[in-house]
């Protein structure tokens, strides 16, 4: 059903601080009167139930990555599309240490982490490079907005995390990064997902939205004082200062141009991506109780579908992306 009042919601992390620009700076208010529409941007603490708020209905639209987006709203039944393909994670993920400075040293601790979101998927990457599984090491479930003090515990030894998480417990004494994101490049990325239907009955929303990131990512990439004053803005908005949110940003492979984030997203790498972020979501029984393998659900990318296509509910949709790169927004 059309209808001109939506509302989006994001939760920190480097790649979608943009939005808090966005909303605070006006751009995304102009984009919306643009296009007779209002955008209402919340920012949610916990990653997660920002997700599962998302997936309830309550928001039309939310930053996620694209495993979480596969396997929260798609395996709920919930029909979604990434609009905005923004960056990939280049090192913001990490598996630190304390006290051991190899990745093989990790056998046998328990890993703090956020289970089954990317922080679990990266962790099973890089075992597979020591030789190991998860079966060598014990997961223990840790909200993202816990992590920084149960580190702090004695008897935790080993997480895994995002920034800007990653740099405080770096800054720790006697902490490691043993393996990061940018061992696995492409595969963690940050997405804004909507729901599908809702796009399609209202494109003016995806136009918005699309126009007002594009903007955004024009100023913030840009080295005069403009550029600076934002990125000092989403700094401070995460927590940290310029040159700790430049730091994130240079462990961040950002798209600030429409055919940077189309090169990714057109592409047969993105497909094989999926597949192995499916496979890794069904063996650990997230795809739902009724999945009977990887393919259960659907998901459509430019270079092709893989999984079910009677089931198909995660789209890569390029045509806002490629409307911001045609200048036709």
């Amino acid at each position: 059903m059309a209808r001109d009042d939506f509302k989006i919601c994001w939760s920190i992390y480097v790649g979608w601080m943009p939005w808090a620009y966005g909303a605070e700076s006006g751009i995304v208010k102009k984009w919306a009167d643009k296009y007779d529409i209002t955008i209402d941007v919340v920012q949610i603490n916990d990653y997660v139930e920002s997700i599962n708020q998302y997936t309830a209905g309550q928001f039309d639209a939310c930053t996620m990555t694209n495993m979480d987006a596969l396997t929260i709203p798609a395996a709920g039944g919930v029909d979604s599309t990434a609009l905005i393909v923004g960056d990939f994670s280049n090192g913001n993920d990490a598996v630190i240490l304390k006290g051991k400075e190899s990745l093989a040293d990790i056998k046998g601790q328990q890993v703090n982490l956020v289970e089954l979101s990317v922080s679990h998927y990266l962790l099973a990457r890089g075992l597979e490079t020591v030789g190991m599984s998860e079966a060598d090491v014990q997961v223990v479930n840790t909200s993202d907005a816990d992590m920084v003090a149960v580190y702090g515990t004695d008897g935790v030894t080993a997480v895994t995390t995002w920034n800007p998480l990653v740099s405080e417990i770096l800054g720790m004494p006697n902490s490691y990064k043993v393996f990061d994101s940018s061992q696995i490049p492409g595969e963690i990325i940050d997405l804004l997902v909507i729901n599908t239907e809702t796009l399609k009955e209202n494109p003016k929303l995806g136009k918005a939205l699309t126009g007002a990131w594009y903007e955004i990512m024009g100023l913030m990439s840009g080295s005069g004082e403009e550029g600076e004053a934002a990125r000092t803005f989403m700094a401070q908005a995460s927590g940290t200062d310029l040159a700790g949110y430049d730091a994130q940003l240079a462990a961040t492979k950002m798209f600030y141009t429409p055919s940077s984030a189309l090169e990714l997203t057109n592409s047969d790498k993105l497909t094989a991506t999926m597949k192995a972020v499916a496979e890794f979501s069904f063996d650990h029984g997230l795809l739902g109780d009724g999945a009977p393998d990887a393919g259960f659900i659907g998901v459509e990318t430019p270079a092709g579908l893989y999984g079910s296509s009677s089931n198909v509910k995660l789209r890569f949709d390029p045509s806002y992306m490629q409307m911001a790169a045609d200048g036709k927004l």
